[in-house]
């Protein structure tokens, strides 16, 4: 232990301490349990430096407390009294408290010493405290007792070492966190009911089918459905025969996703115009029925593709719930995949009638559930329909036919005029646009430089796709509606 000196730092007996110091941090390399750490520590400090004894203190979670966690020397037990400090209580709570260190040489003289008896009869004059802090906050307490005095200048050798022991408990924490989250996740795999118990998860299975590739994992793994599974594993055992030379699986927070590049050429897997069917192309249906996306690039020099398979968690609470019940596959198939676009949260069962339910079967009519109808030639539209829907339908509008229906109002029952007008061609619609401008048939013709013979031949069109006697009830039909935005 350094004799205290008085005047400069004693920067030979600085060095030697350091020097010290840094054999007690080289032990903790390769621990990552915090509380042997603090042993370590503890018991370097003892062995090193001639301590009466060492003790490290850790704060709790609620940093309302800190507790014992090592204790080396003269007393190595850590369910003692001390056991539990409070924080700002003694000097350890104290120094916990406020980062300050502290170092005296006249332990029994110190108001905060709760038995000077004891440091008396055992002849404890020094104690140096310092923190364990990280990011600014204190995590802990060193504190060393001594029976010879402590030089200034062994604060400094605390802060060096406590700096390395901090870093060191902050990785083995870290490592406490992620092992415990990997137990759960673990319990939970072998209790979820999708998987087999004996079923390793998803990326493993990924890295035993690319055995050459090594994929990375980004995200949390839980439980998938047998049918993402085998969508995925056959995916990799295709991007394996096409020579895959990256693979990256990705946990977002609403889907999973599978980006791969390979070596061989591919079309497009959505291209209908290239002659023979890509690799990926047997995924197609699969991938669309699960609401996902499947695209691929070739690049400009086509030497390299890259392939990116997205499909969303099987109950992902994404919008608002709707249950897909369609009697033809190919409406099943086309509406599921149009749910997931529209940001909607489709349920498997019909079980709650608050959840409407989208249908072009007359078998779903006897439920209570709020109805979005699918307009067919096979069956008549069921009175209790609330929205009605044709195969011309965008994801934006199923959300709002969906919103509307949740809300108690009708979607779909006045969009005859709407959707004949979307029959007017663009020359069609330009010349309404003009007509609402208060345009005369020949100011239209030099605007779009035609005839006025043409212009009165679009317009006797536009007469009769709305329905209308004169061009007038036409423009008001247009402009009522909003089909034609005025120029102001």
């Amino acid at each position: 232990m350094p004799e205290p000196t008085s005047g400069f730092l004693n920067s030979t007996r600085l060095l030697f301490d350091l020097q010290r110091g840094n054999e007690i941090a080289r032990s903790l390399s390769g621990c990552l349990e915090p509380e042997a750490i603090a042993r370590r520590v503890t018991e370097g400090m003892v062995a090193e430096f001639g301590c009466t004894f060492a003790r490290i203190w850790l704060v709790e979670p609620d940093r309302t407390t800190l507790k014992l966690v090592a204790s080396s020397g003269m007393y190595t037990r850590i369910d003692g009294s001390f056991a539990s400090v409070p924080m700002g209580a003694f000097k350890v709570g104290k120094i916990a408290q406020n980062g300050i260190p502290f170092l005296s040489n006249a332990l029994a003289d110190e108001t905060w010493v709760r038995d000077r008896e004891w440091a008396i009869a055992n002849g404890i004059r020094g104690f140096a405290g310092y923190p364990l802090t990280a990011g600014g906050d204190v995590v802990g307490v060193l504190a060393v007792f001594s029976r010879q005095p402590m030089a200034p200048e062994f604060l400094e050798v605390l802060q060096s070492l406590c700096a390395t022991v901090t870093i060191a408990l902050e990785i083995a924490l870290q490592h406490q966190q992620e092992k415990q989250v990997w137990l759960q996740e673990k319990q939970a795999w072998q209790a979820s009911p999708q998987l087999n118990a004996n079923q390793s998860p998803l990326s493993e299975q990924l890295a035993s089918i690319l055995a050459n590739v090594r994929p990375t994992l980004v995200g949390t793994e839980i439980p998938l459905s047998v049918s993402l599974t085998c969508l995925f594993l056959r995916a990799a055992e295709i991007l394996r025969d096409m020579q895959c030379l990256y693979c990256r699986l990705t946990y977002g927070t609403a889907s999973i996703s599978l980006e791969a590049m390979t070596s061989s050429w591919l079309p497009n897997a959505l291209d209908r115009s290239y002659p023979s069917p890509s690799p990926l192309s047997e995924l197609l249906f699969a991938v669309t029925c699960l609401g996902g996306r499947l695209q691929s690039d070739a690049g400009v020099d086509q030497r390299a593709v890259q392939v990116l398979l997205t499909v969303p968690y099987p109950g992902c609470v994404l919008g608002p719930r709707l249950h897909v019940q369609c009697g033809l596959p190919v409406l099943q198939m086309a509406f599921t995949h149009l749910a997931y676009l529209a940001g909607l949260t489709l349920c498997e069962t019909a079980t709650d009638v608050t959840v409407p339910i989208l249908t072009d079967t007359s078998a779903s009519v006897e439920s209570l559930s709020p109805l979005l109808w699918v307009e067919t030639q096979t069956q008549p539209m069921p009175k209790q329909a609330r929205a009605k829907l044709n195969l011309s339908i965008v994801p934006a509008q199923l959300r709002a036919a969906v919103e509307a229906v949740i809300r108690g109002e009708t979607w779909g029952f006045d969009q005859k005029a709407e959707t004949d007008t979307k029959q007017l061609s663009e020359r069609e619609q330009e010349i309404m646009a003009l007509l609402a401008q208060g345009l005369r048939d020949r100011d239209i013709a030099l605007t779009l430089h035609i005839s006025d013979r043409t212009v009165k031949f679009h317009i006797n069109n536009i007469l009769a796709k709305l329905n209308a006697k004169t061009r007038f009830q036409a423009l008001y039909q247009v402009t009522r509606n909003g089909w034609i935005h005025l120029r102001g």
